[in-house]
Parts: structure tokens; C-alpha cells; sequence
């Protein structure tokens, strides 16, 4: 994908007025939240973290919340929407490509994308079910936009014959829950594991193409 491989280095670069004590303050944020969650999470731990004192984190965000918020809201604004969204409109303009190509793309992209921004993403998959307010960001920086674009691109594949006529929303549903199923087992769950990257991306883009049902014989 081209774009920012690790967002925590881009957003430090394009926010000038972070101080060095602010990025300690985030570093140390993201490893807590990431480890233990925002719930279990004190202030305190992340002062220590970060070497500052806990006051110090309250002179640059009012609450805990804020500080969560200053580290997932310009993740999703500012590098993680754009280039989602750039993936999909690059695959409407190649008249060549297949979606068997696309979803391939697309999976090899997010693994090296999730790799090295693998505790931005889980604290927002762990956040995001308890956090109304960051749902509501997701929702308006990725959920409404992305689906916009994918359906744009299941009614390219659609027109071009590839893909059943079946409403886009569905089969988007059952496209992304086998990719980010993978990515999340891969990465969150069982990281420990011997992967083959390829051989599961194979899999992976024929299950969703293919199903798993032995086709009947006629």
C-alpha cells in the first residue's frame, strides 16, 4: 500500500507541536492500552511509563479519554481512511484487473500494514465496542466511506460478470469477516504460529471465491 508504514512515526512528523514529553506520554499510552486495555489502564502507569510526572499528562489532555482519542482519531482521519479508500479507487480504474486480483491485494497489503502498526490496531478492536464516541469516528472516517467505495467496486465486478448478483452490502460483509478474520488470528490471536502467509492468502481469496461445499456431482 502506498503510504505511511508506521502511523505512529507519521503522526509524530506531522504534528509539530507535539513536545517530547507528549510523545512519551503517547508511546507509553499506546503500549499500556494495547497490553491491558484503556479500562484497566491508569494514568499513573503511563506517567511512570513515559518517565513524566502524572500531572504532566493532565497539563496536555484533560482525561484519560482525551488522550486515547488524540492517539486513534488522527490514526483514523488522517492515514488510515485516505489510503483505504486510494486501494479501492485504484482497483475501479485498472479495466483489467479481476476481483480474485483485488481481495489478493488487498490482503497482501493490510498484513505488512498490520505488522507494523500492530497495537494501534488492536486497541482500536478492542475500544471500539466500549467507546461510543470512537465508534462514532470509525463510523465517519472508514465505516461510511469504505463501504461507499467497496460497493463501487462489487458493482464494477459485477457488471464485468465475476461476481453473483447478490446485494453489495452482503457480499461485502462475508468478504471483509474472512479477511480481517485472518488478519486478527494471524496477528492478535495466534501470532506465535508458523504462517504462511501465502498459502493462508490462497485459501483465503478461494474460500471467499469458491466457498467451501464440494460442488455436487451433476
Amino acid at each position: 500500500m502506498n503510504g505511511p508504514d508506521n502511523l505512529i512515526e507519521e503522526i509524530f512528523e506531522q504534528s509539530d507541536e507535539l513536545t517530547e514529553k507528549q510523545k512519551k506520554i503517547i508511546l507509553a499510552a499506546i503500549q499500556s492500552f494495547a497490553e491491558k486495555g484503556y479500562a484497566s489502564t491508569s494514568t499513573s502507569e503511563i506517567a511512570k511509563s513515559a518517565g513524566v510526572a502524572e500531572g504532566t499528562i493532565f497539563r496536555h489532555y484533560k482525561t484519560k479519554k482525551d488522550l486515547l482519542y488524540s492517539i486513534i482519531e488522527p490514526m483514523l482521519k488522517k492515514f488510515i481512511a485516505p489510503f483505504v479508500i486510494k486501494d479501492m479507487e485504484k482497483v475501479l480504474n485498472e479495466k483489467h484487473a479481476s476481483f480474485e486480483d483485488f481481495l489478493r491485494a488487498m490482503i497482501e497489503n493490510r498484513i505488512s500494514f498490520l505488522s507494523k502498526n500492530m497495537l494501534l490496531f488492536k486497541i482500536l478492536i478492542q475500544e471500539i465496542p466500549f467507546q461510543p464516541e470512537l465508534k462514532a469516528l470509525f463510523k465517519e472516517h472508514i465505516g461510511t466511506k469504505v463501504i461507499t467505495r467497496f460497493t463501487q467496486v462489487v458493482e464494477h465486478y459485477q457488471e464485468k460478470g465475476e461476481l453473483i448478483d447478490a446485494p453489495p452490502l452482503t457480499i461485502i460483509r462475508l468478504t471483509a469477516s474472512a479477511i480481517f478474520g485472518y488478519l486478527i488470528v494471524r496477528n492478535l490471536l495466534l501470532p506465535e504460529l508458523d504462517w504462511d502467509d501465502q498459502a493462508e492468502i490462497d485459501q483465503t481469496v478461494q474460500m471467499i471465491m469458491h466457498g467451501i461445499a464440494v460442488p455436487k456431482q451433476a
